[in-house]
């Protein structure tokens, strides 16, 4: 067991946290949730003594091992894969240095053979003699296979790196385990078999996601980071949702009660405070009047933009023809012969384990990218809005204000329609005068949201549209693209976005290796087979 007893933590004048005390138990899941800046990474890292807190403190017991997803991609560059995988539980690892470092000593003494034994018991205490198989096991689930066992971890691509990295955090079982975002950039197979290990993991976990699927599937707690405090629920992300939304609108609606009861009394006591005969009576409504809960509702820090995709004409049957593409970027073949063509509505979210080819086949039906050979054919009542998967060439701009930045996009050039489209999607007062090369990633995001709505595009290309935002701000870009009625063609590793988006999945592996016009779950229950042949 963890928990937090009056721990509070200010950053200049921003409050992050105020006396939160909480408690999280063995064998249970929670999921850590709150707005981009309600402090959700930074209550991880008090909890791993990274961050001390301005007062207060976090307990756990001293022989419990608390094992933490590293974020520094660079650590561990020296270190061939298996070994950093077994690094994750510190006392195995120096226990199992410290025996080859005995066995191999030419003047192996009485002593050293006392201390040997010593370490021998404890390293079979700690399962040692399984120690590499189960770290092989992990790192096979994620996809890493025996081939990369022995290779240095910086021959290894980041997404790779990233799956060493949360095999070292899963290894040995640890007591409490702290995650912070596991699924970024994880294939769908491997985010698979990451829910299925953690539905079986029998101590704490504390996770934070963006991934909705994912928090439904693994957490059996949700701790809200909301109003300077954490206050935990029973069950899954939907589960605190809708109890979330209930439990506001039931006190929304108290506090107009109270409102209108305060507005008859005040009103009664006006009215007849001055007449001897009533004055009773309007002592009586003033005490009423004082008992009243008139509180203000707290400010949450969840803000929700609004998406939405309006078409400023309608396309034909006919949108893209998409005939024998073939592309090769620094050596590598990452698309060959692809074929496929779209009709009007479809919704086609590509799949596959090279994101690289994702990319590279969406910027050449933007037409960002050329192909080496092949052609792409659009119907000519089509128009294209892109949001890429890199969209750093557009805030690199001498533009003083998002205002302005905005405003080359918008056909309607005024500054009150400009900054009500902004204050939309979140940028509001202050916030619509940034400039445009200091946003945050999330923020970027929703600046192309902005672009591609204000085009009126009929079919919309989407590299990763969720990626960099929180819970609400998904929410809203999925809602908004299911009730867009024009074709979309997009990439994902978000289940619940996939599965209430996409109409249609084609899976590439340089080449269409399916195409079907199905549901994602239906297409996850047909690749089953093939994932546990493949331990995913």
């Amino acid at each position: 067991m963890i928990s937090t007893s009056n721990v509070s933590l200010r950053f200049g004048a921003k409050k992050l946290f105020e006396d939160v005390n909480v408690k999280f138990t063995p064998g249970n899941c929670y999921g850590l949730i709150g707005a981009n800046g309600a402090g959700k990474t930074t209550f991880l890292k008090i909890l791993a003594g990274d961050i001390e807190p301005n007062t207060g403190e976090v307990h756990m017991a001293s022989d419990l091992r608390l094992s933490v997803l590293k974020q520094d991609h660079y650590a561990y560059d020296e270190v061939p894969v298996l070994k950093t995988v077994l690094m994750g539980n510190a006392r195995l690892f120096a226990i199992m240095k410290e025996k080859d470092a005995l066995y191999a000593k030419p003047d192996f003494s009485e002593a050293d053979g006392v201390r040997a034994s010593e370490l021998e018991t404890e390293f079979a205490e700690l399962n040692g003699w399984d120690a590499e198989a189960e770290a092989g096991t992990m790192l096979a689930g994620l996809g890493i296979s025996t081939e990369y066992h022995d290779k240095l971890m910086k021959e290894l691509d980041p997404g790779e790196k990233i799956k060493v990295l949360l095999a070292q955090a899963l290894f040995g079982q640890p007591d409490v385990l702290l995650l912070d975002e596991p699924t970024n950039h994880l294939d769908i197979y491997a985010i698979r078999w990451l829910e299925e290990f953690l539905y079986g993991f029998n101590n704490t976990v504390i996770v934070v996601s963006h991934d909705r699927h994912f928090l439904n599937k693994v957490c059996t707690h949700m701790a809200d980071i909301d109003f300077s405090k954490i206050t935990v629920y029973t069950g899954n992300y939907d589960f605190w949702r809708h109890a979330s939304e209930l439990n506001q609108r039931l006190r929304s609606d108290q506090n107009k009660k109270n409102a209108d009861k305060a507005e008859e009394l005040k009103e009664f006591i006006r009215r007849f405070s001055a007449n001897a005969s009533k004055s009773r009576q309007a002592s009586s409504r003033q005490k009423q009047l004082e008992k009243l809960d008139l509180s203000e509702l707290p400010v949450s820090s969840r803000r929700m933009p609004f998406v939405g995709f309006e078409s400023k004409r309608e396309a034909g049957k006919d949108i893209v023809t998409v005939d024998r593409v073939s592309k090769t970027v620094n050596g590598e073949v990452l698309l060959k012969d692809v074929s496929f063509t779209l009709q009007k509505g479809d919704k086609v979210v590509l799949l596959g384990r090279n994101d690289l080819a994702k990319t590279a086949l969406l910027d050449i039906l933007a037409g960002e990218m050329q192909p080496d050979s092949g052609t792409v054919t659009w119907g000519i009542t089509t128009t294209v809005g892109h949001f890429p998967g890199d969209n750093s060439k557009y805030f690199n701009t001498e533009l003083t204000t998002l205002v302005d930045w905005l405003r080359q996009y918008s056909e309607e050039k005024d500054e009150a329609f400009i900054r009500g489209f902004l204050g939309r999607m979140l940028f509001s007062r202050d916030e619509a005068l940034k400039k445009p090369s200091v946003l945050s990633g999330g923020e970027k995001v929703r600046c192309m949201l902005s672009k591609i709505m204000l085009s009126g595009a009929n079919v919309l290309l989407l590299d990763g549209p969720t990626n960099h935002l929180d819970l609400e701000s998904i929410t809203a870009v999925n809602e908004g693209i299911q009730r867009f009625e024009g074709t979309v063609i997009f990439t994902s590793h978000d289940h619940e976005f996939i599965q209430t988006v996409a109409n249609r999945i084609i899976e590439l592996d340089t080449h269409v290796i399916d195409d079907d016009r199905i549901t994602y779950d239906e297409y996850v229950d047909k690749k089953r087979p093939a994932s546990i042949n493949a331990s995913v």
